[in-house]
């Protein structure tokens, strides 16, 4: 099943969250436009719309008349991120094993096999990207548009850091199996057991990005913040960001 690529700001985003959460971009750093969108070839409106996709999730803060800078998110912050998405997600799931049409359950099974095929190809962004719609299927299959919403805000903060968790081989099969049980339970019917799974699949993703986590804000539970010290796309440390945008 062939996937168009995503747009330009989406690419961006993801190779700048990639950067921020493998900690070549450290918390404190500017996150400087016209820098970043000559590194990455691209105007600066797709880089504007990567960065405030960034803000959005928790990745980065914007100061006015300052700019942009990557934060500092504390393993606290980090597993509330997830508990919320993890309430959203479940009641989508517990709706969709109520209300998605026999069209929508064999959809949400053949995205199911199709992500099987990458798994073995070991591809984790074409992974990623297959997990990604399995999720939002079940988002769509709750019926509810305010459900939706709420469950595509709540992945959007944590989506980052998901995504990471699969540069793991292990954790994309781990991933995979769990999706298995999620959907056997979906097209049997049984809500609260599809609920129960994908609590326990967010907690599994919580765990793997809490091991993954940059922070340097400990234990502490500190809220986040963004510090002045080096800028993003400058001379000195642009070496890690080119690797990091070179996949």
């Amino acid at each position: 099943m062939e996937r168009p690529a995503p747009p330009l700001a989406e690419q961006v985003r993801q190779q700048l969250a990639d950067a921020i959460l493998a900690g070549q971009l450290a918390p404190g750093t500017r996150l400087d436009e016209v820098r970043l969108a000559q590194r990455h070839g691209v105007s600066r409106t797709p880089l504007r719309q990567a960065l405030q996709a960034l803000v959005s999730a928790g990745l980065a803060e914007h100061h006015p008349r300052r700019g942009v800078f990557v934060c500092d998110v504390s393993p606290a912050q980090l597993s509330a991120m997830f508990e919320y998405a993890a309430d959203m997600e479940a009641l989508c799931a517990q709706r969709a094993a109520q209300h998605m049409t026999r069209a929508e359950r064999e959809l949400l099974l053949a995205t199911h096999l199709d992500a099987a095929r990458l798994l073995a190809a070991d591809d984790a962004d074409a992974y990623d990207s297959a997990n990604l719609l399995f999720h939002e299927l079940l988002f769509r299959g709750a019926h509810n548009e305010y459900l939706y919403a709420a469950a595509l805000a709540a992945r959007d903060r944590v989506q980052a850091y998901r995504r990471a968790q699969f540069q793991s081989p292990e954790r994309r099969a781990a991933s995979h199996a769990e999706h298995q049980h999620i959907v056997l339970a979906v097209v049997r019917g049984d809500g609260a057991r599809a609920a129960e799974l994908l609590r326990r699949h967010l907690g599994n993703a919580e765990r793997s990005a809490l091991q993954q986590l940059p922070s340097a804000a400990g234990e502490s539970g500190a809220s986040a913040h963004c510090a002045n010290s080096t800028t993003a796309g400058a001379s000195q440390p642009s070496t890690a960001l080119v690797s990091a945008t070179a996949k």
